[in-house]
């Protein structure tokens, strides 16, 4: 199965009335589940799951979207309460029917819409991609996104299965934290030098391979992921001032302006200057 040779810890059950009373006693990270089932419908059992969440002050933990395909477009077939409240929505069947083009801010969406449209025309999987998120109030929020194509009895791909998942707080209980954070520690005062993995093993008395496993454990992500992600969070934090973009880049560490617009692309969706140009455009409407 795919999320077990990812290294999830599955449960799989047989009905949706177990799986609805495992969901609740083990409160997994995320539920999977047919929409045609057995004694109750994966709508209802998604939603007797959101109520529980509500009753005992749960927050959601995953956004979930199924995108169907429809002639050229990639529109919502079904979302949750979580990436309704992240496109600044009340209600989920505000964004049924609608693309991410739609629904987020329209420089971001749009790349959102290709990425879409790409996985339900050619097939492929989208695994573990990092990537930052400007949410409501121009807030920025790191996730890691998923996304699975769908297919019909006949093998043709009919949508894509998406889940972007909040960057968790580290495990604080896990046996190997204390020598993980003085990594992380370091990575972070030092994020403008590249990357010695050799070092940071020996930091923890590991080795490589040990030392990449227990990140993505604890941290749930890579030393590299922890290392851009640090080196974003400050250049979107020095984009907000009126410093060039090229001395925003060498002070993240970037000696090639080029090479840093092009990650700070592939993750944020954005140029530097374009995400600078929403900053500034969403401040100025705040005035009016």
């Amino acid at each position: 199965m795919l999320l077990e040779e990812e290294g999830a810890d599955v449960v799989a059950l047989a009905d949706a009335e177990d799986g609805a009373e495992a969901a609740i006693r083990l409160l997994p990270d995320a539920v999977i589940c047919d929409i045609d089932l057995p004694a109750m419908d994966g709508f209802y059992l998604i939603q007797r799951l959101r109520d529980h969440e509500i009753r005992g002050n749960l927050p959601p933990s995953v956004a979930i979207a199924l995108t169907g395909h429809d002639g050229e477009e990639a529109r919502y077939a079904m979302v949750n309460r979580t990436l309704a409240r992240r496109c600044g929505q009340k209600d989920k069947q505000a964004l049924i029917g609608k693309t991410a083009e739609d629904v987020f801010p329209r420089r971001f969406g749009r790349i959102y819409t290709a990425q879409d449209k790409a996985i339900i025309a050619e097939g492929n999987q989208l695994i573990d991609q990092l990537e930052l998120h400007l949410y409501a109030g121009r807030e920025p929020g790191w996730c890691m996104t998923c996304k699975q194509p769908l297919h019909d009895a006949t093998g043709k791909v009919i949508g894509l299965a998406g889940i972007s998942r909040d960057l968790q707080a580290a495990e604080g209980t896990h046996p190997a934290y204390s020598r993980l954070a003085a990594v992380v520690q370091h990575i972070q005062e030092n994020f403008v030098q590249p990357l010695n993995m050799r070092q940071l093993a020996s930091m923890a008395n590991m080795s490589i391979a040990q030392l990449e496993r227990y990140f993505h454990k604890v941290f749930h992500l890579t030393p590299r992921q922890v290392l851009l992600k640090t080196r974003l969070d400050a250049a979107t934090a020095l984009l907000v001032t009126n410093d060039k973009v090229t001395d925003v880049a060498a002070l993240c560490g970037y000696t090639d302006h080029s090479a840093f617009t092009r990650q700070f692309k592939a993750t944020v969706g954005v140029t530097p200057t374009e995400y600078r140009s929403i900053l500034h455009s969403s401040a100025a409407a705040e005035k009016v």
